[in-house]
């Protein structure tokens, strides 16, 4: 009974944490509607005429409903001796009381404080995308201790090397490789893609994604603070702190823009008063109205909003920036340049023909023993092809003297014969012979395609050639024919050879492309591209291409990529989806437009508000209305971005 009354108290406690956390959130809404109830019963008051009753809610209105913006703008004003937006509609709503409008005043103050508690969600929706994924990682793991047993301990002391429990729908807690079973994983927290992932021993998996069907065994690779998915936080949050270039214009001017309009204000005090014979009050109501009319609060939330929109709808299509300044500039881009290996290719080699005069199966045995004793990159795509092709349950090689020649191939002695497999500048070293004009003639044909060719030789006579081919990745060919559509050129910057390079731009469809290309070379081509274009974008995933993501304006990193690339890019493509570019770079367009299309709206607005006034056709309440619709309408046209 006690154990039931327990769970009753921590459920209602629950609840209510709950609750005090949701009104916590919208507190700026709560007050402004405050505000606005205060508002209605002074109006309803003043109609009866209970003057002092009605002037003492339009105080409560004041107070309650102008409380965070007011504290917002003597903050920024103290704080950063900063003038600010807040400031004059502060002075406006005071002024306007002591005049005697006590219902304008509060009519400012209430509308004031409904648009900022609509700017406050904006930006709340978007930290509570982030949120979200935050509470997406798990913050302990069930570790195999070497005696078998499960425990279960803190993220923070799960170490590398460590073995890890991973039950059906856990998330998982660390970067990880399966070491025992088979499931299914959803990656969409990462990718952004639905579809499960199957899951064999030797896969890769990683934190915050969710084990769907049976319970996996894994070893740690990443201590947690190193994972990708706390990479990927730390962007989301670095890129909400970084404004664009637009908005600390805008920021920069605010201060002078305050003072011109206080400057302005002052002089409609005297000038219409003195020149032209209005009566004080009519003169004091008309500066109060042009210090709510002229008031920057549209220009200020022209961008923010719009960017902040953007950029929750890139990370959840599996985009993810370190800064609205960097989606601010994608649209400038006129080129990008890219790797070849792991970018515009899989970064997994293939074999795609193999030739040989002799029995196929017993050389792939033999190739496959050998290949298994290398370690160069291309061995593991032979081993994989033998494997396919050699018949199960054949007795195994038995391969003798061993040796791994590096930068050339392996040799080994197999029932007293000599086996060399290689480059072909290998077979030359090893004076093996050529049996007929039929393997060079294939050789020359394969390499056109873009094939490196490895070559297996027995006793110095050449026993069969494989032509091994990185393959392009999948919509590679339609990206980049987007890219030329949008007026943007594209350039592959590789560190293969000739041949193999041309071979691999011809069929991506890049509009040129550098060959042999160290890292330091790399830098100077991007460099180079600098002094003819205005922006340029160079996509990578490896370590060699961290100084040219560097060096670009704006560098792109291949989610698959190494912390190196990751670290140094701007722009992080989780899905490892070219594609993404295309659609970051129409997102920035977009952006760029509704930025353009806020300021003109929202300057025009101030105008004619202005000009109004000026002409004494605009009352107070009309002013406020027009100023503060024109905010809200500008950060509702912000909001639209956050469909892709």
């Amino acid at each position: 009974m006690q154990t039931e009354s327990t769970i009753i108290t921590n459920t209602n406690e629950s609840y209510q944490s709950q609750w005090l956390r949701s009104l916590m959130r919208h507190r700026e809404l709560i007050f402004a509607g405050l505000g606005g109830l205060f508002l209605f019963i002074g109006f309803i008051l003043d109609r009866q005429e209970v003057s002092t009753a009605a002037v003492l809610f339009f105080i409560l209105s004041y107070g309650v409903g102008g409380y965070y913006k007011a504290k917002e703008g003597l903050y920024d004003l103290l704080n950063n001796t900063r003038l600010n937006a807040e400031i004059l509609m502060i002075l406006a709503a005071v002024g306007a009381a002591s005049i005697g409008y006590w219902e304008e005043g509060a009519i400012l103050i209430f509308i004031f404080s409904i648009s900022g508690a609509l700017e406050t969600y904006t930006m709340q929706k978007s930290e509570k995308d982030l949120s979200s994924l935050i509470s997406l990682a798990p913050d302990t793991a069930t570790i195999i201790t070497t005696d078998g047993d499960h425990k279960t301990i803190p993220l923070d002391d799960v170490a590398i090397g460590d073995r890890v429990l991973v039950r059906p729908n856990e998330r998982i807690p660390v970067d990880s490789v399966v070491l025992q079973g088979h499931s299914t994983v959803d990656e969409s927290t990462l990718t952004g893609e639905a579809v499960p992932v199957e899951k064999i021993e030797g896969s890769e998996l990683f934190n915050g994604t969710l084990n769907n069907s049976s319970s996996l065994t894994v070893e740690v690779t990443r201590r947690n603070e190193d994972s990708l998915f706390q990479k990927m936080i730390t962007l989301v949050q670095q890129a909400k702190t970084e404004r664009p270039e637009t908005q600390r214009w805008i920021e920069k001017i605010e201060g002078p823009y305050v003072i011109t309009v206080l400057i302005i204000t002052a002089l409609m005090l005297i000038i219409p008063y003195t020149v032209f014979g209005w009566p004080f009050t009519d003169t004091f109501y008309r500066a109060m109205v042009l210090l709510v009319v002229a008031s920057p609060c549209a220009i200020v939330a022209s961008v923010m909003p719009a960017m902040l929109s953007a950029i929750s709808t890139g990370a959840r299509n599996g985009v993810l920036m370190k800064g609205g300044v960097f989606m601010e500039q994608l649209s400038k881009a006129d080129v990008i340049a890219f790797d070849k290996t792991g970018t515009i290719t899989e970064g997994a080699p293939k074999v795609t023909h193999f030739l040989t005069h002799d029995q196929e199966s017993r050389v792939l045995d033999i190739v496959s023993a050998i290949e298994k004793q290398s370690n160069h990159p291309l061995a593991e795509a032979i081993v994989s092809y033998c494997d396919r092709h050699v018949p199960k349950g054949k007795e195994k090689v038995e391969l003798n003297n061993v040796e791994d020649v590096t930068g050339f191939g392996v040799k080994a002695s197999v029932n007293g014969d000599a086996w060399y497999v290689g480059s072909l500048s290998y077979m030359k070293r090893m004076d093996v012979a050529k049996q007929d004009d039929q393997w060079m003639s294939t050789i020359t044909a394969w390499q056109k395609e873009g094939n490196t060719i490895v070559c297996v030789a027995k006793n110095h006579e050449l026993a069969g050639v494989f032509a091994i081919k990185d393959q392009l990745r999948k919509g590679v060919k339609e990206t980049l024919e987007t890219l030329h559509k949008n007026g943007i050129r594209t350039v592959m910057i590789t560190g293969d050879q000739e041949q193999t390079a041309k071979a691999i731009a011809q069929e991506a469809g890049v509009s040129e492309w550098f060959s042999e290309s160290l890292p330091e070379e790399k830098v100077r081509k991007v460099e180079k591209l600098k002094e003819s274009y205005t922006s340029v974008i160079m996509v990578g995933d490896g370590v060699n291409d961290a100084p040219a993501l560097a060096k670009a304006d704006i560098g792109i990193a291949m989610g698959s990529g190494t912390d190196v690339a990751i670290d140094t890019a701007d722009l992080v493509l989780m899905k490892n989806d070219l594609s993404r570019i295309n659609l970051s770079v129409n997102l920035s367009k977009r952006m760029n437009r509704v930025i353009i299309q806020n300021l003109i709206f929202s300057v025009s607005v101030i105008l004619i508000l202005i000009s109004a006034n000026f002409f004494q056709s605009l009352t107070l309440p009309m002013g406020v209305i027009g100023h503060e619709v024109s905010t809200i309408l500008v950060i509702l046209n912000g909001l639209r971005l956050l469909k892709p």
